[in-house]
């Protein structure tokens, strides 16, 4: 008896940086009707081990700017996007304290504000993921 191989997943991979469980086991639940693959982390360091290390690799992370962990929320984008410069991020939390204390690393400020509204997380991952595609598609093909 032959089996067929196995198809590779190729569907977007999110990483979801958020202390509170409810909150990032909703939105991943979300996140994973909505066909993406998601992994999940409940501090700083979690989500860095997974970055480094995943078997998926990470597309897009949601994280809380206000998650536990060694480093501030601000420490942790700027070196997310240092070190995993293909992984989009998104940064969530009080938009009034994110927008005061990240004028100067968020091109645009916060990009979803907690607590989370579903349908604005998916169209913010479709926006990212749309936007990515087109940087990556060969010059003169647009899908």
């Amino acid at each position: 008896m032959t089996s067929e191989p196995e198809t590779p997943d190729t569907r977007p991979c999110i990483l979801i940086l958020d202390a509170d469980v409810i909150v990032r086991h909703l939105i991943a639940e979300y996140l994973r009707t909505c066909g993406y693959r998601v992994a999940e982390a409940a501090s700083a360091e979690e989500a860095l081990s997974i970055l480094s290390h995943a078997d998926v690799p990470i597309d897009t992370v949601l994280m809380d700017m206000q998650a536990p962990g060694t480093t501030n929320g601000f420490a942790l984008l700027r070196k997310i996007r240092e070190t995993f410069p293909d992984v989009d991020v998104v940064p969530a939390g009080s938009a009034a304290k994110a927008t005061e204390e990240a004028a100067d690393l968020c091109e645009e400020g916060p990009h979803l504000a907690r607590p989370y509204e579903p349908q604005m997380v998916l169209e913010e991952i479709k926006r990212l993921i749309a936007r990515r595609d087109r940087a990556v598609a060969p010059e003169g093909i647009r899908s």
